[in-house]
């Protein structure tokens, strides 16, 4: 899939219609960022006096779809962006055979990944493929890997370690318990396939049993649902079926609403290559978890970037499926419109195999089960490498990460075949305008009990309660013209990928040590770490976040000193590609061939911990 315009072979494509040719104009007004005790008395105010709320959601921007009305008007709103494949389209293979398999990479590019590893050692990582032949040769068990790591990540113990900071909980039994069966399986020769024993984590917002759910917060959600056997998330099944060592759950932004990772809850994890930044959110715990080394695969979920901003400013690889792809069941959406589950890794061959997994359909589910996934780009020139660049867009970036991200682009140009096109998409500010209105509606009305929440929050759903009803349904208008006009782009240039930055910031900076304690709201950095991600949630489309490299913040001016400065003061950022509604597959080779050509940028982070060093020390002196 992706290799050509998909809209004969898929249910409900967008009608292909070019939108209103408007220049590109971003008119957004500076808002304070509050941190520390002040937080609570904003929060207040907000709370209990509607006519402050209703100036700052002006202020914030939220009423300037209202400027684009006469645009936008005579379009029929569109609710929940699920485009799906046609059944008869879709190969399917035998359910045994549905990983990745590593030969289906030819010796000669498996050959030039060895090279690349050995002429950047700093950029290797363990990953799924390595503990696997790890096992199978029997240098280590999953028995092994569990008892090195468990101490590390476990925060019911005298001394928690650094690392445990991303791990909300972690049932050691259960882990051991589970390491064991996967330890005799390989010893008796029946694996149950390729992540049978590799380690893992899932975000606190997947249900499982025998731990809570509380979504980051105070709250518990543990068995709202008590008519099934299991309230394990279909996801997490997949996963324990396929006989992953499921670690435990990690840590998250309170009910995923903002992007830093900030938790006074239960703690924030620090970014794993600079301790003055945060790890970016709202899957924070799974990107600190992966970039450390700790695990090579994770689960996440993405409702406005939160797979794909940890990943890119923790330098690993995340994957935002088309919306739908992944099931909740037997839980529900929180953010139905937007909102949906996926992986991150620590290397591209790592995310395909676990998406292989966890993509299966949920009998429930419109989606047929995926092809057999190859990470090959084809030779004979079925799938074009056209690279969307929406120049205007683009410029919203920092001129470092402009630079690191341009520079990438142009060797992806000059070295791997790919050809950039200028593109333009309309009204993009006010789209992240109407994104924001829809998430934050949502969160207003499955949360109108707030006094149990953090600080932060309760400043956002208070901004989300006083949005009208007919701002809401222009955003569902402008929704329409967004994905008819994506529909049109790609009639145009049929397996085009639209790639921008990531982020446009350079990191998401921790300013005072009060503000771990009592919270953070900076709409200014949040719409920064936002700035392109938001409309892949909007209109329902894969995205993946691949490493870029490195820039420098520490000179920007609102660096607080009052941080201990550790490492080289850097932080990762990473570029995003789009592709077409179920082009995922596309994505991925997109991202084999980034990371080939990116490896020279990419570093482990100064805590980076050798797991496999660990467990065979450990195994070595229990003899």
């Amino acid at each position: 899939m992706g290799s050509v315009s998909q809209s004969k072979r898929l249910l409900n494509y967008p009608e292909p219609l070019r939108g209103p040719d408007v220049p590109y104009v971003v008119e957004r007004k500076s808002n304070p960022p509050i941190r520390g005790w002040f937080i609570c008395a904003a929060a207040l105010i907000l709370e209990y006096l509607r006519f402050v709320r209703e100036i700052i959601w002006r202020n914030a921007g939220f009423g300037d779809l209202r400027k684009i009305r006469p645009y936008i008007e005579d379009y029929e709103p569109w609710f929940e962006p699920q485009i799906v494949p046609y059944p008869e389209d879709v190969e399917t293979t035998d359910e045994a055979k549905d990983d990745i398999q590593a030969d289906e990479i030819p010796e000669t590019e498996a050959a030039k990944r060895d090279d690349i590893q050995h002429k950047y050692p700093q950029a290797k990582y363990y990953s799924v493929d390595d503990y696997r032949k790890l096992y199978l040769s029997g240098a280590l068990t999953p028995l092994d890997v569990a008892q090195a790591l468990l101490p590390l990540i476990r925060r019911d113990v005298e001394n928690p370690t650094e690392y445990s900071s991303a791990w909300f909980d972690s049932k050691a039994e259960k882990v051991l318990a589970a390491a064991r069966a996967s330890t005799q399986r390989y010893k008796e020769g029946r694996s149950l396939g390729p992540l049978d024993g590799v380690p893992t984590g899932v975000k606190d917002e997947y249900d499982m049993d025998g731990y809570e759910t509380n979504l980051g917060s105070k709250n518990i959600y543990t068995g709202e649902i008590r008519e099934q056997d299991s309230i394990t998330t279909w996801c997490v099944r997949k996963l324990e079926e396929a006989g992953a060592l499921i670690l435990g759950k990690l840590s998250m932004h309170e009910f995923g609403l903002d992007t830093t990772g900030n938790n006074p809850i239960h703690g924030t994890p620090r970014n794993p290559h600079n301790p003055n930044y945060y790890t970016g959110g709202s899957s924070s715990g799974t990107g600190y978890a992966v970039s450390a080394g700790l695990i090579p695969i994770g689960l996440g979920s993405d409702g406005g970037g939160s797979i794909r901003i940890p990943s890119s400013l923790c330098g690993v690889f995340g994957l935002k499926p088309t919306h739908g792809r992944l099931s909740f069941k037997p839980g529900q959406n929180h953010c139905l419109t937007c909102a949906c589950l996926g992986p991150i890794a620590a290397d591209i061959k790592s995310l395909a195999t676990v998406f292989q997994v966890i993509c299966k359909p949920h009998p429930s589910s419109p989606f047929p089960p995926l092809k057999r996934l190859s990470l090959t780009t084809p030779s004979n020139g079925s799938s074009p490498k056209i690279l969307g660049i929406p120049s205007a867009w683009f410029a919203r970036a920092t001129p470092a990460i402009q630079t690191l991200c341009n520079t990438l682009i142009r060797r992806l140009c000059s070295d791997h075949g790919y050809t950039a096109v200028e593109i333009d998409i309309p009204f993009l500010p006010q789209g992240q305008i109407a994104h924001a209105i829809t998430v934050l509606t949502d969160a207003a009305t499955l949360l109108p009990e707030t006094s149990n929440l953090t600080y932060g929050n309760r400043i956002l759903i208070a901004l989300g309660t006083v949005t009208p009803a007919s701002d809401y349904m222009l955003a569902m208008k402008l929704r329409r013209v967004l994905m008819q006009h994506l529909s049109y782009l790609w009639q145009q240039y049929p397996g085009m990928l639209i790639v921008t930055p990531t982020t446009s910031c350079e990191g998401l900076p921790i300013h005072t040590k009060s503000e771990l304690k009592w919270g953070v709201n900076d709409g200014d950095r949040t719409l920064e770490s936002m700035e392109y991600v938001w409309l892949a949630n909007f209109c329902g489309l894969p995205s993946i976040s691949v490493p870029a490299g490195f820039v420098d913040p520490l000179q920007r001016k609102e660096l607080v000193n009052d941080m201990d400065v550790q490492g080289r003061g850097e932080v990762p950022v990473g570029l995003m590609a789009m592709g077409e509604w179920c082009a995922e597959e596309q994505l991925l080779q997109f991202g084999a061939v980034v990371e080939e050509a990116g490896a020279d940028r990419r570093r482990r982070p100064p805590i980076w911990v050798d797991v496999v060093k660990m467990a065979k020390e450990g195994a070595a002196v229990r003899g």
